[in-house]
């Protein structure tokens, strides 16, 4: 039997992935690992498998960006979320699901298809023909070296350090300022936020007194590295090791004294469009709401509204700006895409979405046309384009959708943004449709098919 194309990792990317080629008329062969060997997070054998929550977040479409993330996917046929609508349990406005209803229904479907073959192997290398890689955070070691053997070893990380992320617009910039530390550069590449010596000892003790996330047991014996070790263990090695680390003040001009005060926050631009500002060191362990409680604390940040908040964890993922085109390919092999997790996107959803995309590019390539991209416009486009280009190559790191990879509409009040990005999403959405529908019509080449 000949195979169109190989997908390596059955988790929700790879389910998908293969459902969106095989319903455009491709024999996929799938490859899962489980089944035959296991990993530290798995407790079964089926796809799309939660490892941890079994939420899928917001299902609001009209103010919530992974809302609005879950409505396309539905435009558009998706695997995962026809499941999870049928699983769905209480939750208010979130989506989550009966996880083993979800996951057995979701390998019920795959193994049911006539084009979709799953294998239970582990696959040791980077395949020979067109395929997709969606392997996951928990990528097996042979092919985790295979895939930094062809990208380079400093391409693939084993261990994300996530800064929190802050909505520029959210940033009291009457209180904080534009400066590079010594005027260096431009001198305006970061915004600082300056503490006093009250303020300072305040958010130290508040750091060392804070909740922090226990390691999960599969994550627990990997150790931190240098350049992201969680700002809390920096802050309980003494008083002012964050004083000559993180928020050191040299250099750097109090507006409001002309002083360098007593310590200062950095937030360094982390995206293109300039939305989004990470906290320049602020890795942490400590939990989402004792984050945004003592992030708050900080002069400027009074008002901050989160892209993401920071964290560590063991996870696998490609330097994607870096080494993938604009369709998941691997520049230096493009018969290889990946997608899901190890592109760098960070959520169950996130991970689904690029698995939709990598499926139907790859179905218009083999069917001899080309699929254009989503608009940046919409919440697949925004996620995408921050994977394949818009996000910093130099300091990539994993990330949800959020409404601040969108476009920015400076023009719409505050408390109308995210409903009239929405409506503009919904409209993009609506036209990329249409055209993608052109662009996937299957002539000569899935009638060659392998029956």
């Amino acid at each position: 039997m000949t195979h169109q194309i190989h997908i390596v990792g059955g988790g929700l990317a790879g389910s998908e992935a293969a459902w969106q080629l095989a319903e455009a008329g491709f024999r996929v062969r799938l490859s899962e690992m489980r089944g035959i060997e296991g990993t530290p997070a798995h407790k079964t054998d089926d796809l799309a498998e939660l490892v941890c929550s079994n939420s899928f977040r917001s299902d609001d479409p009209e103010r919530n960006a992974v809302g609005l993330l879950h409505a396309e996917m539905r435009a558009l046929g998706s695997l995962i979320l026809r499941h999870a609508d049928a699983h769905r349990v209480p939750a208010g406005s979130a989506l989550a699901v009966d996880r083993d209803g979800f996951s057995a229904a979701v390998t019920q479907a795959v193994t049911a298809h006539p084009l979709i073959d799953l294998v239970r192997e582990r696959v040791d290398g980077l395949p020979p023909g067109p395929a997709i890689i969606a392997t996951g955070p928990l990528t097996a070691a042979p092919l985790a070296a295979a895939i930094a053997g062809e990208t380079g070893e400093d391409a693939l990380a084993f261990f994300d350090a996530l800064a929190p992320i802050v909505h520029f617009d959210t940033i009291d910039m009457e209180t904080a300022w534009f400066q590079s530390r010594w005027n260096k550069g431009d001198g305006k590449d970061y915004i600082n936020c300056a503490l006093n010596k009250d303020e300072y000892l305040a958010f130290h003790a508040g750091l060392i007194a804070g909740e922090k996330t226990a390691y999960k047991e599969w994550e627990a014996n990997t150790p931190y590295f240098d350049g992201c070790m969680p700002i809390e263990v920096m802050a309980e090695r003494g008083v002012d090791t964050l004083r000559y680390g993180p928020m050191k003040p040299v250099g750097l001009d109090d507006p409001r004294t002309g002083r360098w005060p007593y310590a200062v926050v950095q937030l360094r631009q982390d995206n293109a469009l300039g939305t989004l500002w990470n906290i320049v060191g602020f890795q942490t362990k400590l939990k989402h709401a004792e984050q945004v409680r003592l992030f708050r604390t900080i002069p400027g940040l009074q008002n901050a509204e989160f892209a993401r908040l920071g964290g560590l964890h063991r996870n696998t993922f490609l330097n994607a700006p870096r080494l993938l085109d604009h369709e998941f390919r691997l520049r230096s092999a493009p018969n290889i895409r990946f997608a899901g997790q190890i592109t760098g996107c960070e959520g169950y959803i996130e991970s689904a979405a690029i698995g939709m995309l990598a499926g139907r590019f790859a179905a218009a390539e083999l069917a001899g046309t080309t699929l254009p991209a989503p608009p940046p416009e919409t919440a697949l486009g925004a996620l995408m384009g921050h994977i394949t280009g818009g996000a910093n190559a130099e300091t990539y790191q994993p990330m949800n959708v959020n409404f601040g990879l969108f476009p920015p509409m400076p023009e719409a009040k505050k408390k109308e943004r995210k409903p009239l990005m929405a409506a503009r999403a919904r409209a993009a959405l609506a036209g990329w449709m249409g055209v993608a529908e052109a662009a996937e019509a299957t002539p000569a080449a899935q009638a060659e098919a392998v029956e």
